[in-house]
């Protein structure tokens, strides 16, 4: 699932091709999911849009908006798979090698874009799982942020830098029992982190993800909160380009998971271990990440080269199954595993359980 960096990305790409003009053409085609599901229909977007100016394009978390000369104001979540596209752009973070993919307009499409002005921009937002959602939001432009979807999530780590401090962090931490990466993880506390930035952020912090949040040191509190501003804000300074993260991240060596013969080590040597925390498979690495806490449960831990080091079901817990999702795309950087439904909840968006997949790109690998 796109996170807080790869949405980024997008609105990065929105401001660049289309904030400052006006939309000549807008098509859309109906899905009862996709905009029912919020209380919209194609048509009544395509009416929004048509022949107004965008004149801006923002995020929270892994929501997204672009704001008209007049409301409504579109306001979009990517669910799994969704994404946007823009002729002849690169707005990728994966890229697919199918030709199919070079067409346009793209398969999947949910809604077109084209302005007038010159040079003249062409988007798409398309869905092959049916999991983004797109909506009308009646407001000033603003107020946004004011209005649901919105005002029901959390801060997010850089637009509201301001609110998420050591001190804010510390007593949402102590006001809940939960595991750290579920905590992180749930959309109603910070917005934008997922799996993989989850990961990441409690390994520069030096925490375990299953230690109870409540159980954290004021120490820890603070370099989690620095772990969260570095990671997220790096991220997001290379468009989530993962050729570009640093080389000691995790991210960029954590994709050996369920190969025979292959191990996950970080440059230094240590190894990195997986396990399941609130149905999602977590990177750990274990010298690194002690337990320095009450943790929820005892959690087998599982190498990289897919051979438990334990039952999967000593102790009664269940590990996540190896799966072609937890796999490296060839570039850029990846959406995350869909929790069970017993889960996290994520956001209000994620209603459905998608098949797996993955995202491949066409640059080639160095």
């Amino acid at each position: 699932m796109p996170e807080l960096a790869e949405v980024a990305r997008i609105v990065h790409f929105l401001r660049q091709h289309l904030v400052g003009k006006t939309l000549s053409k807008v098509q859309a085609q109906h899905d009862d999911v996709i905009y029912g599901k919020v209380g919209t229909s194609a048509a009544e977007f395509q009416k929004a849009m048509q022949g107004k100016k965008v004149i801006g394009a923002g995020q929270q978390g892994k929501y997204f908006w672009i704001t008209m000369s007049s409301p409504p104001h579109a306001v979009m979540h990517f669910g799994m798979a969704g994404w946007l596209k823009i002729k002849d752009t690169d707005t990728y973070y994966y890229r697919s090698d199918k030709p199919a993919d070079q067409e346009w307009p793209p398969k999947y499409w949910k809604f077109l874009l084209e302005t007038s002005d010159e040079p003249k921009s062409e988007a798409a937002f398309v869905d092959a799982r049916r999991l983004g959602r797109i909506r009308l939001v009646e407001c000033p432009a603003d107020e946004i942020r004011n209005h649901t979807p919105l005002k029901e999530n959390g801060p997010d780590p850089v637009a509201d830098k301001d609110i998420v401090t050591a001190a804010w962090l510390g007593e949402k931490l102590k006001s809940k029992k939960v595991p750290i990466k579920a905590l992180l993880l749930d959309q109603a506390n910070i917005s934008g982190i997922g799996n993989w930035m989850g990961d990441e952020i409690l390994y520069h912090a030096k925490i375990h993800p299953e230690q109870y949040s409540n159980t954290l040191s004021n120490d820890q509190v603070k370099e989690l909160n620095t772990a969260m501003h570095y990671v997220c804000s790096t991220a997001i300074d290379v468009l989530a380009d993962s050729e570009k993260f640093p080389e000691h991240w995790l991210f960029k060596h954590r994709w050996s998971k369920g190969k025979k013969n292959q191990s996950s080590t970080l440059p230094n040597g240590d190894k990195i271990t997986f396990l399941t925390v609130g149905g999602r498979t977590s990177a750990v690495v274990p010298a690194v990440q002690k337990k320095t806490g009450a943790v929820s449960k005892d959690v087998n831990e599982q190498p990289a080269n897919g051979t438990a080091a334990n039952s999967k079901r000593k102790r009664g817990v269940k590990m996540e199954e190896d799966s072609e999702f937890d796999e490296k795309p060839d570039v850029k950087s990846r959406g995350s595993k869909k929790a069970s439904a017993s889960a996290v909840k994520e956001d209000e968006e994620d209603e459905e359980k998608p098949s797996v997949g993955r995202r491949r790109s066409t640059r080639s690998r160095k």
